[in-house]
């Protein structure tokens, strides 16, 4: 029983990766909370929470605060991800919490120093005063020199791979793993899978466009059918005139292109523009000249 007691008080390091991947989880949070809390809104006069915009959201980061780190000494991010911060400032290596001193510096870091910015900038924006002024550069400047100092910080980070975010590093705290991680057993049967079809259907974009759809349509068509010899008699023009070869119902301004097939002018005419070699489907015939088709028969044919 001791034994496990200590197993589950020992402390692991993170990975760098695991680290950002908590700071994204607690960004997506933020913008979840803040969109459906505007959304209870909608109904109201717009602008309604422009002028308390910042007060507002430093009450939601404070609810956030409240039941993820002051309670349980993570954030959501982290307690996804199965980790929580340590003091760092104990001399032990075993898991020691947050001091209280530690949680509230974190509210004023985080929480506090959003809302200031915010404020600050609202309140000098119309002043003209030489003086505002002055305090806005000073305001200006600080804010730079704080990403700068981030900057710096996350390089240092990501060559020793502790203290993400400044606060973290002011204040010595530090995340880690209370659980010891197991090896990942990871199957590569899925990936190659998924690699084997996205470059086969990239394959396929990359070909299709070369490949004419329409003809080869037409050619198999073509096969398929049985090709019988057609005497040019007047009867064997009348019968394939009831049809259009291409659409299958009554031509609509029948045209021929040299056979004894019939064709509606819009079908010929677009089919003949999309494939300059096009061939006739019934008989294979190219296309030697687009004519109207001057014999006559009547609609009640149709139906005899």
């Amino acid at each position: 029983m001791a034994s496990s007691i200590g197993n589950e008080k020992s402390v692991n390091p993170v990975l760098r990766i695991s680290q950002l991947d908590a700071l994204e989880l607690n960004k997506a949070l933020e913008q979840l909370v803040w969109s459906q809390f505007t959304s209870c809104f909608h109904g109201f006069k717009p602008g309604v929470l422009a002028h308390f915009e910042p007060e507002v959201k430093a009450f939601l980061w404070l609810v956030l605060w409240r039941f993820t780190i002051y309670s349980k000494n993570a954030t959501v991010g982290q307690a996804i991800l199965n980790i929580h911060y340590k003091n760092n400032l104990s001399q032990t290596e075993k898991y020691q919490p947050l001091s209280k001193h530690q949680k509230l510096w974190y509210l004023i870091f985080t929480v506090g120093g959003r809302w200031l910015e915010e404020r600050c900038y609202d309140l000098f924006s119309n002043r003209q005063l030489q003086s505002f002024c002055k305090i806005k550069s000073y305001i200006n400047f600080g804010a730079g020199l704080l990403k700068l100092c981030g900057l710096l910080n996350f390089l240092i980070f990501l060559q020793k791979g502790t203290f993400a975010t400044l606060t973290e590093r002011i204040l010595g705290i530090r995340s880690v793993f209370c659980k010891p991680q197991s090896v990942r057993q990871v199957g590569f049967e899925y990936m190659n899978r998924e690699l084997l079809w996205h470059g086969f259907a990239e394959f396929l974009i990359y070909l299709l466009p070369l490949i004419n759809v329409q003809k080869l349509k037409l050619k198999i068509s073509s096969w398929c059918l049985p090709i019988a010899g057609l005497p040019n008699s007047e009867n064997t023009l009348a019968a394939h005139c009831k049809e259009c070869s291409l659409c299958g119902e009554w031509p609509t301004m029948p045209h021929t292109i040299g056979c004894l097939h019939v064709f509606c002018y819009y079908c010929i005419k677009s089919n003949c523009l999309f494939d300059m070699y096009f061939t006739c489907p019934k008989c294979g015939s190219e296309v030697h000249s687009l004519q109207p088709l001057k014999y006559k028969i009547e609609m009640t044919e149709l139906h005899a």
